[in-house]
């Protein structure tokens, strides 16, 4: 257990367009997907099923987090279930259950106007593998 935990190597993204950075393990999210035409982020997926998606936008609306995680819990649609929600002065963290897979997001809400995003999504059964995961890559979230 310690020799493969020993060899885990550890990736940092960082977004040329937001600065948006996280560090995930790239033993485990191999699969990079191509970056989406206007620059706002990355997704790299696991060979098990789970997703990442490292991103930033604009706070064009001048969201806040608790706003943000209000119109959230009022998304009442039948694959999407929020399941825990946690709020702080820049911060807004959900988890919960969406098209059948557990999400787990965290956002940052900066001065500089840009909303910073980590989505980490995986299927129930691996529930063990990646909980032990998510918070050391949501803790890795930040302006670059």
């Amino acid at each position: 257990m310690l020799a493969a935990s020993a060899q885990a190597t550890s990736f940092t993204y960082v977004n040329a367009r937001f600065g948006t950075t996280c560090t995930f393990p790239d033993d485990v999210f191999t699969d990079r997907q191509p970056e989406p035409e206007n620059g706002d982020g990355q997704e790299w997926l696991s060979a098990d099923g789970a997703s990442l998606i490292c991103s930033g936008i604009l706070n064009i609306d001048n969201d806040t987090p608790k706003g943000f995680v209000t119109a959230e819990k009022a998304d009442n649609g039948p694959a999407y279930k929020i399941t825990y929600s946690k709020t702080g002065k820049d911060l807004a963290t959900l988890s919960g259950i969406k098209d059948g897979k557990i999400f787990y997001e965290r956002r940052l809400f900066g001065g500089d106007g840009v909303i910073r995003t980590v989505w980490i999504e995986y299927p129930p059964a691996l529930k063990a593998k990646y909980d032990a995961l998510v918070g050391p890559i949501a803790a890795s979230l930040k302006a670059g």
